[in-house]
């Protein structure tokens, strides 16, 4: 698996993710004060499609392409609207011509008051980033290991917004510094919300990450599961994770409306499943 974006962009996992993190900013902005989202593995902001890369994979076709133009039920519709805004914005003439990565689709969501902090540590990526938001002082592009981000950028000076954390899973122990990772930034940030993009590969790793999120003594976790395939015989992106802490009271049943209708629309393989859970509730385990 090459872990370069752009081989993925747009891919089946992108949208769970993206779905996900649109949701928790539209209720940031239920109220007027302002708040900063904060992404620590940011990458280039934007994906052309029709690259060499792309069209290798052509990944988008079995995420992104299933979704745009697909008949939806009406509150689904209505839920995904903002998400499929933000993505319809890159392109050209109705066609699918470039996907936004997560730091342009949460500026495009953003009111004047709020702001972006996208952090990159790969130099070519972050000057493609810095390119992408010159001259918008909402955004502040910085060079950085995303990891570190989790201790010397919290809290914000706004004290409301969220954490999204990405990483692209290419070293060993990325579970483990996902979890080393949340751990310290909710002590510096209790009241913030935290996202955490994981893939659904290695189902051993997984069922070892979420034992250890639950043991870890962070309380309200949710864990978000989609599956596209059953288990692989060889290592394979079989599905796609997202925790959140301290989500939205409204996050549940939108994923309960929205989850069904993505799965119908995105999975490849009968038997594949999707799953929302609590990993721990108001009081975390001791």
């Amino acid at each position: 698996m090459n872990y370069r974006h752009i081989y993925h962009a747009g891919n089946f996992a992108d949208v769970i993710k993206h779905v996900v993190l649109v949701r928790l900013v539209e209720y940031l902005k239920q109220k007027d004060k302002a708040f900063r989202v904060i992404d620590t593995h940011a990458g280039i902001g934007l994906y052309d499609l029709s690259s060499e890369e792309a069209r290798k994979t052509g990944e988008w076709h079995g995420g992104i392409g299933r979704l745009l133009g697909a008949k939806l039920p009406p509150e689904a519709a209505q839920l995904l609207r903002p998400y499929l805004e933000t993505v319809q914005a890159s392109d050209l003439e109705g066609g699918v011509e470039a996907y936004p990565g997560s730091p342009l689709i949460v500026r495009r969501l953003l009111r004047k008051q709020d702001r972006l902090s996208a952090i990159e540590l790969h130099p070519q990526d972050v000057q493609q980033l810095k390119a992408l938001f010159a001259e918008d002082f909402q955004v502040r592009v910085t060079e950085l290991d995303g990891w570190l981000a989790l201790g010397a950028h919290l809290p914000p000076k706004e004290k409301r917004g969220l954490v999204l954390v990405d990483p692209p899973f290419e070293k060993e122990g990325e579970f483990q510094r996902l979890v080393d990772g949340l751990y310290r930034a909710h002590r510096r940030w209790p009241g913030g919300i935290y996202a955490l993009w994981y893939p659904i590969k290695d189902r051993a790793a997984v069922a070892d990450f979420r034992a250890a999120l639950a043991e870890a003594g962070i309380p309200k976790i949710m864990d978000i599961g989609f599956e596209i395939r059953r288990p692989s015989r060889e290592p394979r992106l079989d599905g796609t994770g997202m925790i959140v802490v301290n989500p939205p009271y409204t996050l549940e049943q939108e994923l309960r409306i929205l989850l069904p209708v993505l799965h119908s629309l995105l999975a490849e393989e009968k038997g594949a499943a999707w799953s929302l859970e609590w990993l721990a509730g108001e009081t975390a385990a001791a």
